[in-house]
């Protein structure tokens, strides 16, 4: 068992946009990194609350009440519930905290969905 994770190295095994990776897993909860660029889809998460935080770049996340930007180093958690919405217009590496099983598009399904992420 090897607990170092180094996430400069595992952000490096991937290009992809608003794809999350699993790369830890705590007490019923699954660590992910993603990049994103552009704008996600509104959604929301009935039963699981999520954290993103900004390993590097910025970005926006939309509420229907307002926006929250977001820098390095700031995390933001999203309560179960809330539609939202991320927004980035350069590239951003995010990590997430979120219950195992969190959809990544909630409610919203549709061509971005990733039901399995792959563990990198």
């Amino acid at each position: 068992m090897n607990p170092k994770v180094n996430l400069k190295a595992k952000l490096a095994v991937f290009d992809t946009h608003w794809e999350p990776k699993v790369v830890g897993e705590l007490n019923g909860q699954h660590v992910k990194l993603v990049k994103f660029q552009g704008t996600f889809v509104w959604h929301s998460h009935a039963d699981q609350d999520e954290m993103f935080l900004v390993v590097s770049g910025r970005f926006v996340m939309q509420f229907r009440d307002g926006d929250v930007p977001l820098e390095t180093g700031e995390f933001i958690i999203v309560p179960r519930g809330v539609e939202h919405c991320p927004c980035a217009e350069d590239e951003v590496h995010v990590l997430l905290f979120e219950p195992a099983g969190t959809i990544n598009t909630g409610n919203a399904g549709g061509r971005r969905t990733v039901v399995k992420p792959e563990r990198i």
